[in-house]
């Protein structure tokens, strides 16, 4: 893998220049005035060119998709949002239920009425729409992105159905029918031999070749969390061996002084990335300890804003970027985070939100995403959803996953999920 340095010899230099004047007043001429202007990057302007783009190959689906409902539906444990046509055809996305609890009633009041009545293959129109209608705008975060994310998935689902072809085909084109994963620990505060032991489970259950664990405490650390984490770098890498690819995320938990010394630690035990070393809104804090290392920086599950990801890649900050497919919008606006960073050399390797089908939406955006890192995160199906594929186990062998290759998600659901659900509205 390319050290951080390496990338930053080969990115455009920033480029400052054009000024703007000021407009004369109708009545007495004022002085003129000159007032400092500014002019976007090379690379920032290519950015902007990207995201104009869009994502849908609408071309593949030969007539109008007409929205004609969208609601939100609780079957046994499990939530799911659906979208129906005036054709009848209907389109599926299974919905965490730690998240669907807090916010179905804002997809209700402020998501679903601007998709309604809407030809579904102006999927990137609509993406558009629903930001800047109502000052939804104002709205903008986690809360009301996953929100969006649920209906967009569930369009796609409907659009490959009606087009019969699996999501890849529709958001530019499948590169890969195969998907190599990685594990990631969520463990904390055991101890490192404990972890290590985790570790070498996860690997052997469904021959992974890459692991991440955790650092610090989440958001902070203290003696206990930095101790544990001075013992835990170099075992992993003596136990694991030199063959496995190792990840760590930090989970913002350190400042600049702490994040480089752990850093460098990182360095010396050839670690692959280095994710979210500082919290992840402290961006002048997570660049001083990008610029103090070789180690590739991971970042960008918190992000919410388009426009955020650009300033990220323009200003160097990560080498990785991993806007979250829940957290961000969905699969479009990912793919554009993911054009973005492929225009400047870099990887896009998702952040999962684990549960529901976190697994299969990752599945789907790798298999048409060209530059998405060697391994993808797999939390797999926790929630234990009843759905099966024709054409996959949904289950990862020898570390790889096959994608489904059915029409839309690629998925059925067992006898009656569906059928038996009920519509809510309060929960």
């Amino acid at each position: 893998m390319r050290s951080r340095r390496d990338f930053l010899k080969n990115t455009t230099a920033l480029s400052l220049g054009a000024s703007l004047v000021s407009c004369e007043p109708i009545q007495e001429r004022a002085p003129e005035k000159k007032l400092s202007g500014y002019a976007p990057s090379e690379r920032l302007s290519t950015f902007r060119q990207i995201v104009q783009k869009p994502v849908l190959r609408s071309e593949l689906i030969s007539s109008s998709v007409w929205i004609e409902s969208i609601g939100i539906f609780k079957s046994g444990e499990h939530f799911f949002t659906k979208v129906t046509s005036k054709d009848g055809v209907t389109g599926i996305s299974v919905n965490n239920k730690k998240y669907i609890e807090s916010i179905y009633a804002l997809m209700y009041n402020r998501v679903t009425p601007h998709f309604l009545n809407e030809d579904a293959r102006d999927l990137d129109r609509l993406m558009d729409k629903v930001y800047m209608s109502a000052l939804n705008y104002k709205w903008q975060g986690l809360a009301f992105w996953v929100g969006v994310a649920y209906v967009e998935l569930a369009i796609l689902d409907l659009l490959g159905k009606v087009s019969k072809k699996p999501i890849g085909e529709l958001l530019g084109g499948r590169v890969r029918n195969e998907v190599a994963i990685y594990h990631a620990s969520g463990n904390r505060g055991n101890r490192p031999e404990e972890e290590v032991e985790y570790l070498q489970g996860l690997i052997e259950k469904s021959g992974a070749k890459a692991v991440k664990y955790r650092l610090g405490a989440r958001m902070t650390y203290d003696d206990a969390s930095t101790k544990r984490d001075k013992a835990l770098i170099p075992l992993v890498r003596k136990t694991l061996g030199d063959d496995t690819t190792i990840y760590t995320d930090a989970n913002g938990s350190y400042d600049v002084k702490m994040g480089i010394e752990i850093g460098k630690l990182l360095e010396e035990y050839q670690t692959a990335f280095y994710e979210e070393p500082c919290r992840f809104d402290h961006y002048e804090e997570t660049k001083a300890v990008a610029d103090g290392l070789n180690i590739p920086i991971a970042g960008g599950e918190e992000e919410v804003s388009m426009r955020q990801f650009m300033w990220l890649m323009d200003h160097n900050i990560l080498s990785i970027v991993q806007p979250d497919l829940l957290f961000f919008g969905g699969l479009t606006r990912s793919i554009k985070v993911a054009r973005m960073a492929r225009s400047i050399g870099i990887d896009c390797t998702p952040h999962i939100s684990g549960k529901a089908l976190g697994f299969l939406y990752m599945m789907h955006f790798a298999s048409c995403v060209p530059n998405i890192g060697n391994y993808q995160e797999f939390k797999g199906n926790k929630d234990k959803v009843p759905v099966f594929s024709v054409t996959s186990s949904l289950q990862p062998k020898e570390g790889k996953i096959t994608v489904p290759g059915e029409p839309g998600l690629g998925v059925e659901f067992e006898p009656g999920f569906i059928e038996k659900a009920v519509k809510i509205t309060t929960i």
